[in-house]
């Protein structure tokens, strides 16, 4: 196994980390198993947070003896400093511990959020004053959507760890944008969720339980853990094979090479051509190869990038999409579907299929 170490919090992490968020749909008996599993195989970060049902309680009774073996996150939604020690007090009792390493505050998801708990009185402060009383060891914060927030938040200097959605698809932005980037400039530990796209780059076979090696799931690991803005990665896990084949891959030989990034599109595309919601519905790499090639001058990845914040963000950030959209020069309309780019794309999208229908739903949505 890989370890590197957390940003500045002087922690060193498995590569490959413990996502419990699926816990609560196992048994017990079942947590047990994989969760002893994972700290056998090199596992050494496992992470939790209070919203995650039963989760904390699971961990705390599967492998509170084995404490010192692990380091600990996890996280509340409270937004106060009343709040938030309480649901640490309430994480410590459940996961049977007296000290968690990392406590987090969850899903801070725009500006006004962020503002609030940084504010007198919130949740950061309450925070504070559990690192004081060493209850916790570092502070950290989740965050999904609002890249303007997430600047914000590393650049306070408030927290020691970052937790962020990033995939083959960079799907929100955070690689490509340089968020990622910052974090590391910062010294900010950086942990990466939603490697898979919340279990959706994973093949059909393997949903119906009809295979357990995943080469889509082994490479888009591969991948995100190739990037060396990235610390650790947090698949949620609720199999023992699963373990497994994901410890593996922090063994691999890094980075992922060109030949393993030509098998990772290609089984994207095959996961992605019938995705009919979600993020893959509007999957990109914005790589812009289809921009070089159109003849129209129609900024591809921009187009698809505005749609999949439309159609995915929640309705407070849409408008960022629109935004987007907006200023686009040329729009997805001035195709004349030549198809120069579905030839170079390396996951082939049926690009004016979707720029129509882009330009569909974009169009009125910004009347």
């Amino acid at each position: 196994m890989i370890y590197r170490k957390l940003g500045n919090t002087g922690l060193k992490v498995s590569v490959i980390g413990f996502g419990a968020i699926k816990l609560p749909q196992i048994s017990y008996e079942e947590a047990e198993k994989i969760l002893n599993r994972a700290l056998d195989l090199g596992i050494n970060f496992i992470d939790t947070a209070r919203a995650y049902q039963d989760s904390e309680t699971k961990i705390g009774k599967a492998i509170s003896k084995r404490r010192d073996e692990f380091i600990l996150s996890s996280r509340g939604l409270s937004r106060d400093r009343d709040g938030i020690l309480k649901d640490l007090k309430t994480s410590m009792r459940e996961l049977q511990t007296d000290y968690i390493d990392i406590y987090e505050l969850h899903a801070v998801n725009d500006m006004e959020t962020l503002e609030k708990v940084l504010a007198p009185g919130g949740a950061l402060e309450g925070l504070k004053i559990a690192k004081q009383r060493g209850l916790i060891g570092h502070i950290g914060i989740t965050m999904h959507f609002d890249l303007n927030a997430m600047k914000k938040a590393i650049e306070s200097n408030e927290f020691e760890v970052i937790m962020l959605a990033y995939s083959p698809l960079d799907h929100e932005g955070v690689n490509r944008e340089g968020i990622l980037k910052l974090a590391k400039e910062y010294g900010i530990g950086t942990i990466i969720m939603k490697a898979l796209l919340g279990g959706q780059l994973v093949l059909p076979e393997t949903a119906a339980g009809l295979r357990k090696e995943d080469p889509l799931v082994r490479l888009s690991l591969k991948y995100v853990i190739s990037n060396l803005y990235v610390d650790t990665v947090i698949p949620g896990m609720k199999k023992l094979h699963e373990v497994e084949e994901n410890v593996r891959v922090g063994d691999e030989p890094l980075p992922i090479t060109e030949e393993e990034k030509k098998q990772l599109y290609e089984l994207i595309s095959k996961v992605a051509k019938p995705a009919e919601r979600g993020w893959l519905a509007q999957a990109c790499l914005q790589c812009g190869y289809c921009t070089r090639v159109c003849p129209q001058n129609i900024p591809v990845p921009e187009v698809f990038k505005a749609y999949r914040i439309y159609m995915n963000y929640p309705e407070n950030l849409k408008h960022l999409g629109l935004e987007i959209y907006k200023s686009l020069e040329v729009k997805p309309d001035a195709c004349i579907e030549c198809r120069s780019c579905v030839q170079v794309c390396p996951i082939k999208i049926d690009i004016p299929s979707k720029l129509k229908e882009a330009y569909k739903v974009l169009e009125e949505a910004s009347r």
